[in-house]
């Protein structure tokens, strides 16, 4: 059996993926965290680790040779949050000593590290891999900075390394501090006066269901193809207004908001069509199931 190590883990890819990986009954699935959930599954090994401590990667990674390393994880600052380049700072230092320690143990191993669509200098339109990076702005800089320096350092390593880029994408695993579960938590509360006031900015952005794109990054632990970046999206620019009438709609509930309509707006989309190409993958559910789906299990 392999061994897959996931960062990040206990988030809300990292949970489906374990699933994915679960369903799959060839893998032996190690998960890196601080702090341990009760809920995980008891055929997952749990890790309480901290990646700044190098010297017990090294001892793990003795012990179990990793085939693979799924880094989902990132220590990002909060809004407003005062050192962030100590956030900046441990987010590098872990990531290396993650990459160090594996590589050591296994030269041969399949490095997948999560990107964000925060990285494009273009804020409304598509965009490929090739599209130009840039840092945003004062609140995502050193998240974003992070994201941009780990991939150039990896791209220099002769490695089998893969970048994945994200862009929005929803479950009922969601975190409830995401957009989608506070919408959907406003729609059970019957808080008008937050949805009207979401409804007026008019949102529109390139969303998926957090499925398809797990399944891609299964797809990409799979291949043996040589994958450098991948873009993985649902290449649409839906509106928010609409998933917030759907969910309404669909779920039959009486609820009187300011509808009023609403200009489609440019938003940036992620072109999918390299992934599409490479994996033979195609999104085969919607953000407006994840959000319905969300609602059932609030």
């Amino acid at each position: 059996m392999k061994n897959i190590f996931i960062t990040g883990g206990l988030g809300q890819d990292g949970q489906i993926l374990t699933k994915i990986l679960l369903s799959k009954k060839k893998y032996r699935i190690f998960v890196f965290g601080k702090k341990k959930n009760i809920l995980i599954n008891k055929k997952i090994k749990f890790i309480k680790l901290n990646l700044l401590n190098k010297k017990n990667l090294n001892n793990i990674f003795r012990k179990n040779i990793p085939n693979t390393i799924v880094h989902l994880g990132a220590n990002n600052p909060a809004y407003k949050e005062i050192n962030r380049k100590k956030f900046y700072s441990e987010n590098i230092t872990g990531s290396k000593n993650l990459f160090y320690s594996s590589y050591k143990y296994n030269p041969k191993l399949k490095f997948i590290f999560a990107n964000s669509s925060q990285i494009f200098k273009k804020k409304k339109g598509s965009v490929t891999e090739d599209s130009e990076k840039k840092i945003a702005n004062d609140y995502t800089k050193f998240y974003v900075k992070f994201r941009i320096e780990f991939d150039k350092f990896m791209l220099n390593q002769n490695i089998n390394y893969k970048c994945l880029i994200f862009f929005n994408h929803d479950s009922i695993y969601r975190n409830k501090k995401f957009l989608f579960p506070r919408l959907i938590n406003a729609i059970k509360k019957r808080n008008i006066k937050f949805l009207n006031e979401i409804l007026k900015y008019n949102i529109h952005g390139d969303f998926s269901h957090a499925d398809d794109i797990c399944n891609a990054i299964y797809k990409v632990i799979l291949t043996k193809k040589r994958i450098k970046t991948l873009i993985l999206s649902s290449n649409k620019c839906i509106s928010i207004n609409d998933i917030i009438k759907h969910v309404i709609q669909k779920n039959k509930i009486n609820l009187k908001l300011n509808f009023k309509t609403k200009n489609k707006k440019k938003c940036l989309k992620g072109n999918n069509r390299l992934a599409k190409k490479i994996l033979k993958w195609k999104p085969k559910k919607s953000s407006f199931i994840a959000a319905n789906e969300i609602y059932k299990n609030l």
